[in-house]
């Protein structure tokens, strides 16, 4: 059966936290008050899409689609691509197809002139999958300017 996607529900907070630390991706919002308060936000925030796929009793994959309203390019949004993950047991199933799938049809839906994505994985397969997926690399640069460190007191 090929996988589908559908859009996150408040219920999903406790499988998508079991599948973030399944695949290590990084490390989740602690503790489990605060990852309640930040996914209630996330929910409730317009723009903001979070897709899962599943596979019998667990979450197989899911990405967060956030778009954006944007002056330019004739007034139409941006789209965002984050967070895409699937569970280490289940990859090459499809469901990581699917939620990426679901989620550029919410962006082209939502009338999304284009739709960002980047990733820091070396592995060539990662690639070769967005790429599969319509993304075409190296049309734009990527910059990341990250938080600074606090400095030590003395």
């Amino acid at each position: 059966m090929t996988p589908t996607a559908r859009l996150a529900r408040a219920s999903d907070l406790s499988p998508l936290l079991a599948l973030w630390s399944a695949s290590e991706v990084s490390r989740a919002a602690e503790p489990r008050e605060r990852a309640e308060r930040i996914w209630q936000e996330t929910l409730a925030q317009p723009g903001l899409f979070v897709f899962v796929s599943e596979d019998r009793d667990r979450l197989a994959a899911t990405c967060t689609l956030v778009t954006a309203p944007n002056l330019l390019r004739g007034g139409r949004r941006h789209g965002f691509l984050e967070n895409v993950v699937s569970h280490p047991d289940l990859r090459g199933r499809g469901h990581g197809r699917a939620v990426v799938e679901a989620a550029l049809a919410r962006a082209w839906a939502d009338g999304c002139h284009h739709v960002l994505m980047q990733s820091g994985r070396a592995d060539p397969r990662v690639h070769a999958f967005y790429e599969g997926l319509g993304f075409v690399p190296g049309l734009r640069v990527a910059y990341v300017a990250t938080r600074p460190l606090p400095v030590a007191e003395e």
